[in-house]
């Protein structure tokens, strides 16, 4: 049994942040009802075709739902949805700002009606504060969060290459619903989780924020590099390839100079006595670490570096990364069906033996429409007047 199975999510989400917390929630056996907008879905289903004409972003994030299409605007959608939350546990929503509200699916408009109904919120900033209403997308906050600035080169900053204030957050909601379920199971009773995309990303600033701790001077920017550990960062090899190597400590830096460099000479350099030395003389230090590299391809900078047991790692590319042999020893990709075939998927992280992870297909826009009305009563007539109004 899936640690979740019995539990039914009603999820009014879209692009990144919501689909991510409740595909989670899925992995673990939640149901979950996705409603989408009559005709177009999801917006994530027009990004692009990248994967056998569906769109990468949708096939990533809606694994294992049921998709109802409902036209919020209308009367009749929105009691669709009311009966849903008759049976529900959990409603997540990250609507524009104040748009579920506004449709009568706030906490507080749910909570008499629905007293053990648990309501994520996932915005830009949180429910209230002067940025309430502001419109938030990825690189937005990856902005206002102080992201944008400490990551790139000293020349010119840059976001990051994926969506990692949207993870964030949805991270955030799939932990914070866990734990509301947990307290559910105490105390009876549903609870409002407000997550906002600005803190949690916020809190994923971590050490850049303390590092500038009472207006101290923040990281600089460094590309690849570590910003404040040196060597630790990208290196090239004589044969073109890049080896990503990170030592941790004094000793990895003696050992380092010993066995890879074969330079111990540097070792009682007063230049690079320290790891904030090296950090300092990063440049000088990196023309004689790429020196000592000239002469050898990656593979074999790679192998002296194990040996030695100093940390490093390829410089994959997505190729890469879907043929790693790590990935494959550890038989980390499934396939999950779609409207056009099967497609590879990985494996959720971290999962008990005891248990398979869910990995049901990715839905159609509203393929499940009909099977949801007809659970929740309407028959085939009253379904077919919510069609011929648009409501579905």
């Amino acid at each position: 049994m899936r640690p979740l199975e019995g539990v039914t999510v009603v999820a009014l989400e879209h692009v990144i942040a919501g689909p991510f917390c409740t595909r989670q929630l899925a992995d673990l056996g939640a149901r979950v009802i996705k409603i989408e907008r009559p005709g177009v879905g999801d917006p994530t289903r027009a990004y692009d075709d990248r994967v056998n004409g569906l769109a990468s972003h949708f096939v990533w994030t809606n694994r294992s739902k049921e998709s109802i299409t409902l036209d919020l605007k209308q009367d009749e959608a929105k009691q669709v949805v009311f009966k849903l939350l008759e049976k529900a546990d959990v409603l997540l929503q990250n609507l524009a700002p104040g748009a579920a509200a506004r449709m009568g699916f706030s906490y507080d408009a749910l909570r008499e009606r629905f007293p053990r109904l648990i309501v994520c919120d996932i915005s830009g900033y949180g429910a209230h504060g002067p940025y309430r209403d502001k419109k938030a997308y990825d690189l937005l906050i990856q902005a206002e969060s102080g992201l944008v600035s400490i990551t790139g080169t000293p020349e010119a900053p840059s976001k990051a290459g994926c969506s990692i204030v949207d993870i964030s957050a949805g991270m955030y909601a799939y932990s914070n619903i866990l734990a509301a379920l947990i307290q559910r199971g105490k105390t009876g009773k549903g609870c409002n989780i407000d997550i906002s995309m600005l803190e949690s990303m916020c809190e994923w600033m971590s050490f850049p924020l303390y590092y500038a701790y009472e207006g101290a001077p923040p990281p600089p920017r460094t590309g690849a590099s570590h910003a404040t550990i040196y060597p630790y960062g990208p290196f090239q090899a004589g044969d073109g390839s890049v080896v990503m190597v990170g030592l941790q400590n004094e000793r990895e830096w003696a050992v380092f100079c010993d066995k890879v460099l074969e330079k111990p000479e540097l070792k009682n350099n007063q230049r690079f006595s320290s790891s904030s030395r090296r950090s300092d003389a990063r440049e000088a230090l990196r023309e004689i670490i790429e020196d000592a590299f000239s002469g050898m391809t990656g593979e074999q900078v790679v192998a002296r570096l194990d040996a030695a047991k100093i940390g490093n790692s390829s410089m994959n590319d997505m190729a890469h990364v879907w043929n790693h042999k790590q990935l494959a020893a550890r038989k980390r990709w499934a396939e999950v069906g779609t409207t056009v075939g099967k497609v590879k998927a990985m494996m959720p992280p971290g999962m008990p033996a005891d248990f398979e992870p869910r990995m049901d297909a990715i839905p159609g826009v509203g393929e499940h429409t009909d099977a949801i009305l007809a659970e929740l009563g309407y028959g085939q007539e009253q379904i077919a007047r919510l069609r011929e109004t648009g409501a579905v």
